[in-house]
């Protein structure tokens, strides 16, 4: 089904929505961040399969376009994987803060890609992001771990949002992800052997299975098709700020849930505003288009 722009905006916002809930299970899940992603990543390539196999979704490619697709799976898992590193390194606020500044490396990498020069709206709007993790820095300088993981992890979901811009002009969401999901998962795979052997990886209790499922099929399968499908009526920067909005959803259900381990020093809200605002300004400048200024 072809979508249109604003039902395009409107399904990028349930994904993040439904990608807010992932920092609460990354929290739940006891085992470590490797073992997570790796369950994740597994559950999510089955279901993939399962379905693209069986409607006939998953188009033949060429090798190069193939190993393409990998390479950048390898960059997802590695993001999830920082990802989740960051939130048990610090807290949940602090990861999904710093993975709020993907708009600010989308703006600085989009170049690299093809989307033509870098544009002065997409700097000043990454430069508010800038100040913003100035606060979260000064006032949570305890969770500096946290923060540089979650710095590295919005670093590369930018590069595979930039990358996926790309690919789902010649290739449906299906595809794109189910290829993807392989990458991700022989290279954690190789990780696990290289380091410390396949033994090492762990049966998950009763409980973190119900978790990875949810987060393998809804939040990563389903999210990640209807994510891909998407940009094609979207840019990766509107993509970026909008996923800034998961950190709201994700905070305000972790205070709900942890109260008081989840609180943060005035700072970091200030930080975390500066941040968010980024969001309503980008939609306000594209309503205002200025005659020579591409806002695309």
């Amino acid at each position: 089904m072809e979508l249109s722009r604003n039902l395009s905006l409107v399904l990028m916002h349930l994904i993040v929505l439904i990608w807010g809930l992932t920092g609460i299970l990354g929290y739940e899940i006891s085992l470590d961040a490797d073992q997570l992603v790796w369950w994740r990543v597994l559950i999510a390539f089955v279901a993939l399969a399962i379905f693209g196999l069986l409607k006939g979704l998953i188009q033949p490619l060429n090798w190069r376009s193939v190993g393409a697709l990998i390479l950048c799976g390898v960059v997802v898992g590695a993001h999830w994987v920082t990802f989740f590193a960051a939130i048990k390194a610090s807290t949940i606020s602090v990861a999904l803060c710093a993975i709020s500044t993907n708009s600010f490396f989308v703006a600085l990498m989009g170049p690299w890609f093809g989307r033509g020069p870098w544009r002065m709206k997409e700097f000043l709007l990454s430069a508010v992001v800038a100040v913003g993790l100035i606060f979260v820095f000064r006032f949570e300088l305890r969770y500096w771990q946290g923060i540089v993981l979650g710095l590295v992890a919005a670093a590369l979901a930018a590069f595979f949002s930039l990358a996926n811009a790309r690919f789902v002009q010649s290739k449906n969401a299906i595809t794109i992800s189910f290829w993807e999901m392989v990458g991700a998962l022989v290279s954690i795979t190789i990780y696990f052997f290289v380091t410390d052997g396949l033994p090492r990886i762990q049966w998950p209790n009763d409980y973190d299975m119900k978790c990875l499922l949810f987060l393998g099929v809804v939040c990563t399968a389903v999210a990640l098709v209807v994510s891909v499908e998407v940009m094609k009526k979207l840019s990766p920067f509107t993509c970026a700020l909008t996923i800034n909005l998961e950190p709201i959803y994700t905070i305000l259900i972790a205070l709900y849930l942890y109260g008081q381990s989840e609180y943060m020093s005035w700072g970091f809200y200030v930080g975390m505003l500066c941040i968010l605002s980024t969001l309503a300004l980008d939609l306000y400048w594209r309503q205002r288009p200025q005659q020579g200024d591409s806002v695309k």
